[in-house]
């Protein structure tokens, strides 16, 4: 038997997020940063968010990229526990709202798939190009669907509203010091600064899945 663990980067394996991450080591953070709360607070479309984000990175090159990605906040954990899936044969997914450019370099780390928008400095930020809650219940049954499993075979884990999809379509969830709104929707919560925490309540969900 084998499962596919499913896992949002922003707020649960990233302690913040990656746009913010990214303007950080270019030195616009503040500006990151108003962007994003601005988004939070509902002030601006997600168009608008790319729309004024992405001018920030726009001379950014890979080596750069590679540089921020190594030095953000990551929770403490993660290649551990894709290491760990891994040689129990099983599956690992990223997805992500953060631009598949940052999100995609998890899969050094040893994440199996990886998914996230579509943006990318210097082109025009549009709607079909950004990765949306529902995509992400969409990508998450396709994987599924091209492993041969079921959707108990899955655990998902995540922070935010960004999850509510997911995890009202799943049964195995994990919230990662995760908002109030989401923790309504989780099967388990956790908090704490190590991923090893939520996949260990993880793989719990799915012992007790095949004991029943």
């Amino acid at each position: 038997m084998t499962h596919l663990h499913v896992f949002d980067m922003d707020g649960t394996l990233l302690r913040g997020a990656g746009s913010v991450e990214l303007a950080r080591h270019l030195g616009t953070f503040e500006a990151a940063d108003r962007i994003e709360r601005a988004w939070g607070r509902g002030e601006i479309t997600d168009v608008q968010f790319w729309e004024r984000m992405l001018p920030l990175w726009a001379d950014v090159t890979e080596e750069e990229i590679d540089a921020a990605f190594a030095a953000s906040a990551w929770i403490d954990g993660v290649r551990e526990v894709f290491a760990d899936i891994t040689e129990r044969g099983e599956h690992v997914a990223v997805i992500s709202q953060s631009p598949h450019f940052f999100v995609r370099r998890l899969e050094a780390w040893g994440a199996h798939r990886t998914f996230g928008s579509d943006v990318v400095p210097l082109r025009e930020a549009r709607k079909e190009h950004l990765l949306t809650l529902q995509h992400k219940v969409d990508i998450t049954l396709s994987l599924l669907d091209e492993l041969g499993l079921d959707e108990t075979d899955a655990v998902a884990y995540g922070d935010s509203t960004s999850d509510t999809l997911l995890f009202a379509r799943l049964t195995h969830t994990v919230g990662v010091n995760c908002t109030e709104v989401l923790r309504r929707h989780a099967a388990v919560c956790f908090e704490g600064d190590d991923i090893r925490g939520a996949y260990a309540l993880g793989r719990r969900l799915l012992e007790q899945e095949r004991v029943t």
